[in-house]
């Protein structure tokens, strides 16, 4: 083998281990997040992927490039959901996959929620520009499924972001029950209906009230279901 040879060879070999450093980087940061919010340790998302804190800030130089790097593919999702929603011919049918596609986010990652809302000191600007941008697009939104007749003439932008925070808290307090997200987006959609539909609700939860969920922050063990 040339000495030419070698040296692609080497390089090759170490674009490949920055692709598996820089995966596994992003995994654990998505577990550690989850688990702990995104204020948690570099330290400790560096160990559960297995790497030196130095080979993270390689990759990762800040909190912020760590964060936006592990939740990208949600980031797009739901600026593609928002851009689909606007798009649609029928205005409440955007509205429903926009609020479907979001909180499915909160269920499959229970990390992105944090990390959509937060704003950081370098890109505050930037972020808060994005953030206004989508709120003018949300309300156009409304509008036109007001205007349609699907959605109650009564309904606030405000109410979607409220609907999102109850979600949160659920998936938070039962992230193992995906029904029970499921039957709560039903019934906020439903409400948010001028009126309401006769199809069935989806299968409901086997939580009981015995054991009612201590919220996350208490400490207690998850619920126990029957």
């Amino acid at each position: 083998m040339t000495t030419e040879s070698s040296r692609n060879t080497a390089r090759d070999t170490g674009r490949a281990d920055a692709r598996r450093n820089r995966e596994r980087l992003l995994a654990a940061a998505r577990a550690v997040f989850a688990e702990h919010g995104i204020d948690a340790p570099m330290a400790t998302v560096a160990r559960r992927a297995g790497v030196g804190v130095a080979t993270l800030y390689r990759h990762f130089p800040t909190r912020e490039a760590l964060v936006r790097g592990a939740f990208a593919r949600q980031m797009e999702t739901c600026g593609r959901a928002l851009r689909d929603a606007l798009a649609a011919d029928d205005p409440w049918t955007g509205l429903t996959h926009l609020v479907e596609t979001v909180c499915a986010l909160q269920r499959e990652e229970r990390g992105f929620p944090a990390a959509f809302l937060d704003a950081f000191p370098e890109t505050r600007e930037e972020h808060a520009r994005s953030r206004e941008q989508a709120e003018r697009d949300l309300t156009v939104l409304v509008r036109r499924a007001q205007a349609s007749g699907a959605l109650r003439p009564d309904f606030h932008p405000s109410d979607l972001v409220v609907a999102l925070v109850a979600h949160c808290g659920l998936v938070a307090a039962l992230p193992d029950d995906p029904r029970a997200s499921r039957r709560l987006v039903a019934y906020l959609l439903r409400s948010f209906r001028a009126s309401p539909p006769d199809a069935p609700l989806p299968p409901p939860t086997t939580l009981t009230l015995r054991a009612f969920p201590a919220t996350p922050e208490s400490g207690a063990r998850a619920p126990r279901r029957t």
